[in-house]
Formats: C-alpha cells, sequence, structure tokens
C-alpha cells in the first residue's frame, strides 16, 4: 500500500458538489455575465469569482460590491433565481463517475459523503436527472448550508460541514454494525476532502482532514503562483494578493518546480500537480489524474 509515510490511509471521502462533481460553476457564471450585462456591467473576472465562491452571502456581497451593481445580496438572489433552468441540464465532470464508481468498491471500503454551500432543494434542481451521480451517496451525508444541524455552525471557510459530514459516516457505522459503540470511527485525519474552491480548501483543513484540490482552469489561471498558498489554507494571504491582482491586473508567475511541496508542469507548461509543504493537500487538474495509490486506497482490479 503505497500511502503517504506521514498519513494512515483513507477511510472516507467527502466531496464538494459545485465545480467539482458537476459543471455547475460554467452555468453560475453564464447567469452571473446574464445579470452583469443587463446592467450594462463586463463580464464576470475570475479574480472575483475565485473570491465569491463557497462563500454564500459574502461572496455575493463581494461580487456586487466589485462589479457595483446596483442591487442588495437578496435582488441580486432573487435575479439569479430567474435563471435556473439550465441547472437541469448539468452533468458530472470529467472523471467523476468512474472515481465514485472505483471508490465505492474499494477494499476495505471507502465510505462516501457530500458537503456543499448550496441547499438541499437546489442540489435536487442540479441533480434530479443525475442519479448515475447521486446514487452513491446516501441522504443523511449528503449534507448542504440549510441543513438542520448547519444553522448552528459556520460555513466555509470553516470546517465545520467536514466535520459534521464525518460525524454522521460515524453515526452510519454505528448503526449499521446493529449500534455497537466500540466500532473503529474514522477520524478526521483518515478523510479525504475533494473541493474546486479556494475557501473548501481551507475548510478541509480546517477540519483537519486531507484536501484534494482541482480547481476550474479560470480559477487555476489566476492562481499561479498562489497555489502553495492555497494548498496551506492561508486564505488571507491568497485574497490580498488576488485583491490585488484584480486592482492592477498584475502577472503572477506560476510556481513549476517538483515532488513534495513542489509542482510537477504538464505539457502545456501549466503545474499539473503540486503538494503542499506538509503533504495534507494537493492539487490536480482533473478528478481523472487523481491517484488511488497515494491515499492508501485498494482499488478492485
Amino acid at each position: 500500500m503505497d500511502v503517504h509515510p506521514a498519513f494512515p490511509p483513507v477511510r472516507a471521502c467527502i466531496f464538494d458538489v459545485d465545480g467539482l462533481l458537476i459543471n455547475s460553476e460554467d452555468i453560475y457564471t453564464e447567469i452571473y455575465n446574464k445579470i452583469l450585462h443587463s446592467y450594462g456591467k463586463p463580464s464576470l473576472k475570475w479574480t472575483t469569482k475565485a473570491l465569491q465562491q463557497s462563500r454564500g452571502k459574502i461572496g455575493h456581497e463581494r461580487l456586487i460590491s466589485s462589479t457595483s451593481l446596483p442591487l442588495t445580496v437578496a435582488e441580486f438572489q432573487s435575479e439569479v433565481a430567474k435563471h435556473h433552468a439550465p441547472f437541469t441540464n448539468s452533468h458530472p465532470l470529467p472523471g467523476v463517475l468512474t472515481l465514485l464508481q472505483t471508490l465505492s468498491t474499494a477494499s476495505p471500503p471507502i465510505h462516501l459523503a457530500m458537503a456543499s454551500s448550496t441547499t438541499a432543494s437546489f442540489f435536487a434542481t442540479k441533480t434530479s436527472h443525475l442519479a448515475s451521480l447521486t446514487s452513491y451517496f446516501t441522504p443523511r451525508t449528503c449534507l448542504f448550508r440549510d441543513d438542520e444541524d448547519m444553522q448552528r455552525k459556520k460555513g466555509k471557510p470553516a470546517g465545520d460541514i467536514f466535520l459534521l459530514a464525518l460525524e454522521r459516516i460515524n453515526a452510519s457505522l454505528i448503526g449499521a454494525d446493529g449500534g455497537r459503540e466500540d466500532v473503529q470511527r474514522i477520524r478526521a485525519d483518515e478523510c479525504l476532502v475533494f473541493e474546486d474552491s479556494i475557501a473548501g480548501v481551507a475548510a478541509g483543513r480546517a477540519a483537519g482532514m486531507r484536501v484534494c484540490w482541482v480547481p476550474h482552469e479560470g480559477l487555476r489561471e489566476v492562481c499561479k503562483g498562489l497555489e502553495r498558498e492555497v494548498l496551506a489554507g492561508n486564505m488571507d494571504e491568497v485574497e490580498e494578493r488576488l485583491l490585488a491582482l484584480e486592482a492592477d491586473r498584475a502577472s503572477i508567475e506560476p510556481e513549476v518546480v517538483g515532488s513534495i511541496g513542489k509542482g510537477k508542469a504538464d505539457g502545456t507548461g501549466r503545474v499539473d500537480r503540486l503538494v503542499s509543504e506538509d503533504g495534507r493537500a494537493e492539487m490536480i487538474g482533473s478528478l481523472e489524474k487523481f491517484d488511488y495509490a497515494e491515499y492508501g486506497i485498494r482499488i478492485q482490479d
């Protein structure tokens, strides 16, 4: 088992949804641009979106402020709701179904959960036609920001939603074993979080879990040279640099160097894989590139 020597094998995987499992981030961008254009504003920049993703009301406040939209958050959210129809045509991103199928047949078993900043009803809108994806998850281990238990918790970049997902996984293990309390509970350091947003990476690390960051191409572009800070969960540093970039459009050169804490360039000169200095987080270009052995996950031949 070729697991990283500093960590135990992964026993549970917790997934974000938007932009990680399905292409809904691109749909959001199209909707935001329609709204911006209707008010005579230019298209949304990824420097703005990078600070808005997974942040709920705070993210919308930032988007409105940075684009000078003459709307309140409630008015903006109402405008977005008028354009929900395209979400019914969302689809899984490359590598998602293969990854879920492979994890579902791993031995020892890998327990799966979702932890998303969307609402349960909006998740249904986006995925009701995607049984091939949702069938890998149980309702109890699918957490959304409007979940009753989340009302007493903080959203991303706090780690609360991932820790609550882990609680739900452990509760399901106890229940499946006839209520035995001596079942071997899964620890936070045995969990792997899959995320596409900067705030999501910080949240996974705050929960004490390992993180696999799979950013959108647009996010990768604006984060060139900042990848290590994102993987370390340094939200303040990343936000400061992105705000500066948004203000003056200064270029940030990519860091392309080699193994732990360094990166490996792909054929285009981009950073294809980067691992944080402490080994707790990595960036990959696509879920198609996920390395099961790195996390001690035994897959079926």
